[in-house]
Order: C-alpha cells, then sequence, then structure tokens
C-alpha cells in the first residue's frame, strides 16, 4: 500500500517538476520580436522586389537569346555563334558601350587647397565603397579613370598607390563614367548619389564629388587588359 502512495507521489513531483522546468525556460528565452518599425520592412520589401524584378529580367533575357540562338541555328549555325559570343564580350566589358549615363568628377576640396593640404589621392577603400553605391543602383558599365571596370577588376593599394586593373589611377582630379540600361536608371542613380552620404565621406579626405546631371550618350572604353582564367583551358581537336 505504502509503495503504491510512493509512485504515485514520484509521479507527482516529476509532473510538477517537468511544469516548472518549462515554464523557466520560457521565462529565461522568451520568444524573440520583429522590433523593426513599418518603414523598415518596407524598405526590405522593396529591395526583396527589386530583386526579383531583377532576377526576372535576366531569365528573359536568357530565353530570349536560347530562342534566337535556335531560330538562327537552323539558318546559320556560324552567325548565331558570332552573334552569342558577341553579346558575351559585351557583358564581360571587352567593347566600348555607348549609351545613356552620368559622370562623376572627382577634385581636390577647395578648404583642403587654402589650408595647404596634402593631396596624395583617392583610396583604395573609397573607391570600393562608392562603386558599392553604383552597383546598388543598375550602374551596369563603370570606367574609372578611363580603366573599365570588370567582375574580376582588382583595386587595391600597391606601394602607397592606388591602382585599378593594376594601373595607377592619378591624383584628382579625374572623371568616373557610369553607363545605364536607360536613361531612367541613369536619374534613379543620379538621385541616389546626391541624396547619399558618399559626397561626405570624399570631403573627410580634401576631396569633392561632383555629381552631374544625366547625359543621353556616354561613352565607356572597353577593358584593355589580358583576363586572366585559372579554371578554363583549350582543348585540342578531338578531345
Amino acid at each position: 500500500m505504502k509503495q503504491g502512495v510512493y509512485v504515485r507521489f514520484t509521479f507527482i513531483l516529476l509532473i510538477v517538476g517537468f511544469m516548472v522546468a518549462v515554464q523557466y525556460n520560457t521565462v529565461q528565452k522568451p520568444e524573440s520580436r520583429d522590433t523593426r518599425d513599418i518603414w523598415e520592412i518596407r524598405q526590405e520589401l522593396s529591395a526583396e522586389k527589386q530583386l526579383h524584378s531583377e532576377l526576372l529580367s535576366d531569365i528573359r533575357e536568357v530565353n530570349e537569346t536560347i530562342t534566337k540562338y535556335e531560330n538562327l541555328q537552323s539558318e546559320s549555325p556560324a552567325q548565331a555563334l558570332n552573334e552569342t559570343l558577341e553579346t558575351l564580350r559585351e557583358k564581360a566589358g571587352l567593347t566600348i558601350v555607348t549609351g545613356p549615363g552620368l559622370e562623376l568628377v572627382i577634385e581636390p576640396s577647395l578648404e583642403g587647397i587654402a589650408l595647404g593640404e596634402t593631396i596624395s589621392g583617392i583610396s583604395p577603400d573609397l573607391l570600393v565603397r562608392l562603386l558599392n553605391e553604383i552597383n546598388r543602383f543598375n550602374g551596369h558599365d563603370v570606367s574609372i579613370d578611363g580603366k573599365r571596370i570588370i567582375h574580376s577588376s582588382p583595386i587595391r593599394d600597391i606601394n602607397g598607390q592606388t591602382t585599378v586593373n593594376s594601373l595607377n589611377v592619378r591624383t584628382p582630379p579625374f572623371k568616373i563614367r557610369i553607363g545605364t540600361e536607360t536613361m531612367e536608371d541613369a536619374e534613379k542613380l543620379y538621385n541616389h548619389l546626391q541624396s547619399s552620404m558618399i559626397a561626405d565621406d570624399f570631403f573627410i579626405d580634401n576631396l569633392t564629388l561632383t555629381i552631374e546631371e544625366p547625359k543621353d550618350q556616354i561613352s565607356i572604353p572597353a577593358y584593355d587588359q589580358p583576363i586572366e582564367n585559372n579554371y578554363l583551358k583549350n582543348t585540342s581537336k578531338g578531345d
């Protein structure tokens, strides 16, 4: 009889202990809540929608290329290959691009000149921050001081000198040219750069960033350096 009471008592204590443990765990680790306000959520949603739109546009472009290639393949395979090669060269930055865009002028600040500050040049970090701002708003084709930026372009400090594509970027003044797909994209990029804090970063380094108004026609030079390829190689015929 007593053994049965002990068993029931022990079982009740186990249940009570389990409930206390669950309650303690809930108090110690409360469910995290989303503390973002409505505008932060709207901005994140807008960024996701923009990414979705860009992905759909890329998919549509690829489908159009495939359809065009299939149509030409039956009529003229050589022409299809040449057109595909030219498209790839354009995307890789190996051709001159002419179209809508805008120019940025980087110069020594008047305040720095008046105070006798030494204008050493633009730092790689500042150039990278500027490129990130440009890429956020569809700046597809960019040249810095006449040097075309492609996907593998290095921007680094070599012996105290900022380089792009392993070529020295001269001490300001110099220009940055940005090509966009449409005039609307150029205007959006212009407005974004005007409202961003990037110009303040230049001012701290005794430089001024002048953002010129968008133009219908602007020319971006082609990439003229050898492209290193560590993963692909030519194969002999028949391999």
